[in-house]
């Protein structure tokens, strides 16, 4: 359980960074913009499965122009998850849930798997904002999780 808070704390930190190098890079590509809000979003969808809820409501891949709006989802992603994580037991983590993907597949996973897949998936894309950041001769910024451990 320890392990899979840690990581979370990560994922809120390296989040943080990345709207930050964002913001500082005065970005305006489309395509940049709509992959931090694909993270946002993502992690919305799963928050919303492991209460039990769907999440057909969501669109993973649409254009966004404003990156305080992007913010504002990944706060309150942050915000929702620690309230998660605080009232999550060591005992459930092995839990199946039943939940249907964005296309109406029907799946049984884990809630240890599913905060597994919200930790990398957040930091594979994160990795991809930070490649193209440095394609667009902006600053990259340190995500590593051993960086978020050092603190």
């Amino acid at each position: 359980m320890k392990t899979i808070k840690a990581m979370m704390e990560h994922l809120y930190w390296a989040d943080e960074r990345i709207l930050t190098a964002l913001q500082k890079s005065e970005t305006r590509n489309k395509d940049l913009l709509k992959l931090v809000r694909h993270v946002a979003v993502a992690e919305r969808v799963w928050l919303s499965r492991l209460h039990g809820k769907g999440s057909g409501q969501y669109s993973l891949w649409e254009e966004a122009e404003d990156l305080s709006v992007i913010r504002s989802m990944f706060e309150e992603n942050a915000k929702q998850y620690r309230v998660y994580m605080e009232g999550l037991d060591q005992s459930r983590l092995d839990e199946m849930l039943d939940y249907a993907n964005q296309s109406g597949v029907l799946f049984q996973t884990s809630v240890r798997d599913i905060l597994s897949q919200v930790v990398l998936h957040g930091q594979y894309h994160r990795g991809q904002i930070n490649q193209a950041l440095r394609i667009e001769s902006a600053e990259p910024v340190q995500i590593d999780y051993i960086t978020f451990a050092r603190l």
